[in-house]
């Protein structure tokens, strides 16, 4: 399980690794060209329930830790998912990976909650 640590917010956002590492990708391209906006996801099984929204800012700090050493391979298809959902008046949503058939052989299940 990865974690974003946002800001000064002493409360820690837990994301699936491989999901964390796909949101890294649209979340540092929308900063880096200095663009705003916001990043939703649905609470952990283990978290009181409800759903959860914060708003990025490139002026705000950010820290991505993954509790896997090795960087998970990226699916091109997710992050367009989310950097269209990047683009949009909503934000991101976090929405779960879409796996093609002949891939899942070799493909961990995901624990990525999906966004509504």
């Amino acid at each position: 399980m990865g974690t974003i640590y946002y800001g000064g917010s002493a409360t820690p956002i837990h994301i699936e690794d491989r999901a964390l590492a796909h949101l890294k990708v649209v979340i540092s391209t929308k900063l880096r060209r200095g663009e705003s906006f916001t990043v939703s996801w649905r609470h952990l099984d283990d978290e009181p329930r409800g759903r959860s929204t914060i708003w990025l800012h490139p002026s705000i700090p950010l820290r991505f830790v993954f509790d896997d050493p090795e960087p998970a391979a990226l699916s091109r298809e997710w992050i367009e998912d989310l950097a269209q959902s990047a683009n949009s008046s909503g934000g991101i949503a976090l929405v779960a990976e879409h796996i093609e058939a002949e891939s899942v052989e070799d493909v961990a299940p995901q624990t990525v909650e999906v966004a509504d």
